[in-house]
């Protein structure tokens, strides 16, 4: 199957927003975000634009994986933004775990340069903030539950283990 694209006139009394708050946001996200993916839409009723990000990061050689979604609903009229952060992380060596979070934001800008600059700032701060809680765990609360090295400051094969077990019991 193959797709057949076609171009699309902007229909909205917001289009010179919508292409202006496209290519900042474009730009902003690229910057911190390099694989991420983003939108700047009218919604349905043309009262309102949706501003998306996604961006996923995989480090498999480090057994994490990543995904940032930002969406903001801009109103034209009194150029306020409200919207969600999302975050989700998975970490994977030798057991699960997962921190999925969110905060909302309430933002507000003359221009969309400075809407998105207020945006970048708000996840800038989110994302600092996450930082420092990642600290705080991996040092206080994580620590706990990690399992000690034993006196050789090597990880155990288990599975070499159960191998010399089977083949001894088979001789």
């Amino acid at each position: 199957m193959t797709s057949n694209a076609q171009s699309h006139t902007l229909d909205t009394q917001h289009a010179d927003i919508v292409q202006s708050l496209l290519r900042s946001f474009s730009a902003a996200a690229t910057e911190h975000f390099p694989s991420s993916k983003v939108g700047v839409f009218p919604t349905e009723s043309d009262s309102s634009v949706a501003i998306l990000l996604v961006a996923n990061k995989y480090s498999p050689q480090n057994f994490w994986n990543g995904r940032w979604r930002s969406t903001y609903l801009l109103s034209p009229t009194n150029n306020s933004v409200t919207g969600t952060i999302k975050v989700d992380v998975h970490y994977y060596e030798d057991g699960n775990v997962r921190m999925s979070t969110n905060k909302k934001v309430e933002l507000s800008g003359s221009t969309p340069d400075a809407l998105v600059r207020e945006i970048a700032k708000a996840e800038n701060m989110f994302q600092e903030a996450l930082n420092r809680a990642f600290s705080t765990l991996a040092e206080g609360s994580f620590k706990g539950l990690r399992r000690q090295l034993p006196v050789t400051r090597q990880r155990v094969e288990w599975e070499k283990i159960a191998g010399y077990r089977t083949r001894s019991r088979a001789m």
